[in-house]
C-alpha cells in the first residue's frame, strides 16, 4: 500500500473559518502599493478560503473522509461556499446568521515570499460553541480546530468545551497556532489574555501546528528549542513545525525530527502550503505503523506538488 493510499484511510472533522478568498499571483514588493496607482498581475482567482475550509478541502482532495463545521451568513455567498464543500465530498454542517454576512479575504502574495491579507470576516468572528453540530463528530478519529484566534466566544471558553468533548469521545485533536491578528495591534494585556486562553486548552491537544515565527511568538520565546519545550510542558503531546524552505519537523517526547523539503521547479500556489502540510500529518497521525520520518517525507511530497500546481486542493468558486 502506498502512502497516497494511506491518506485515503484517514478522516478529519474540521471546525474553523470559511469565507471567500481572492488571491493574486506574486506581486513585486515595494512601497508603491501605498500610493495612488494600479498594478497588473498575471492572475487573480477566487477560491474557497479560511484555514478550516482550506484544510477540509485539502483532506478531501487527498481522498480522506471529511466533515466541516462552521458558520456563514444567510446570503448567496454562504450558499455558494456550502455548495463548493458538498461538491468536493465534504459533509457540511454550517450555522447561518442573518446578522453576520459571509466574509471575504484578499490575499496579496509577493515575489519575495511574503504575504498580506485584507479581510472582513464577520461570520467567522461570530462563531460560537452553540453554532456547532457536535453530532458530526460521530465516526471520526481526529478533530482539527483551525483558526482559533478569530472568534472571541470560542477563544474564551468555546475552544476548551469543544476540545474536551472531542478528547473524552476518543478523538485525537489538533489546533493551528497561526498568527493572531491582535499580536500586531493590541495592547500587552489583551495579547497576554488571548495567549493564556489558548495555553489553557493545550492539555486537551494532541498536535499543535505552526511555523517557527508563530510558535515562538505564542510561547514568548526567541528560539525553537525553548518554544517546543514550553509547549510540551503546557500539555501538548506533539508539534508539527512548518519550516518553509527548510522542510517540516515533528516534535514529541523531547525530540525533534526534521525532513528537508522536496524541491519545486515553479511556484504556482504560495498560500495554503502550511494548511496542506498539517492536513497530511493529521491524516497519518493515527497510523502508528508509519514512522514519523516517512510521514514528514510524504507530507513534503504533497506540499511540493501543491506548490507546483500539479495537485489542486483548494477549489475555485
Amino acid at each position: 500500500m502506498t502512502l497516497d493510499a494511506d491518506f485515503k484511510r484517514g478522516n478529519l472533522c474540521v471546525v474553523g473559518n470559511i469565507n471567500r478568498d481572492i488571491k493574486t499571483s506574486p506581486l513585486p514588493s515595494g512601497d508603491h502599493y501605498l500610493r495612488d496607482g494600479e498594478t497588473s498581475v498575471a492572475s487573480i482567482v477566487e477560491t474557497i478560503g479560511g484555514g478550516g475550509a482550506n484544510s477540509a478541502c485539502a483532506a478531501a482532495g487527498l481522498g480522506a473522509t471529511v466533515a466541516f463545521l462552521g458558520k456563514v451568513g444567510a446570503d448567496a455567498l454562504g450558499d455558494k461556499l456550502e455548495q463548493t464543500l458538498v461538491r468536493h465530498g465534504i459533509s457540511a454542517h454550517l450555522a447561518r446568521d442573518k446578522s453576520s454576512p459571509t466574509g471575504t479575504s484578499i490575499a496579496l502574495s509577493y515575489a519575495n515570499g511574503q504575504r498580506h491579507f485584507v479581510s472582513c470576516l464577520a461570520n467567522n468572528e461570530s462563531l460560537a460553541f452553540e453554532d456547532l453540530d457536535l453530532a458530526a463528530l460521530a465516526g471520526f478519529s481526529h478533530l482539527f480546530r483551525a483558526d482559533i484566534w478569530f472568534s472571541k466566544a470560542m477563544l474564551f471558553g468555546g475552544n476548551e468545551r469543544l476540545l474536551k468533548i472531542a478528547r473524552e469521545a476518543g478523538l485525537a485533536t489538533s489546533i493551528d497556532l497561526n498568527w493572531d491578528p491582535c499580536w500586531s495591534r493590541a495592547g500587552a494585556a489583551e495579547i497576554r489574555a488571548r495567549k493564556n486562553a489558548v495555553r489553557a486548552v493545550l492539555p486537551w491537544v494532541s498536535l499543535a501546528h505552526g511555523n517557527i515565527r508563530e510558535l515562538n511568538e505564542f510561547a514568548d520565546s526567541s528560539d525553537l528549542e525553548t518554544t517546543l519545550r514550553r509547549l510540551e510542558e503546557w500539555g501538548v503531546q506533539g508539534v508539527v513545525v512548518h519550516r518553509g524552505s527548510q522542510g517540516a519537523g515533528f516534535y514529541a517526547n523531547g525530540s525533534l525530527i526534521v525532513e528537508p523539503p522536496v524541491p519545486v521547479t515553479r511556484q504556482v500556489n504560495m498560500t495554503g502550503t502550511g494548511d496542506v502540510l498539517s492536513v497530511c500529518m493529521m491524516l497519518l497521525h493515527e497510523q502508528a505503523e508509519i514512522p514519523v520520518p516517512q510521514r514528514l517525507q510524504a507530507a513534503n511530497r504533497i506540499v511540493s506538488r501543491f506548490i507546483e500546481g500539479r495537485l489542486q486542493l483548494i477549489p475555485e468558486l
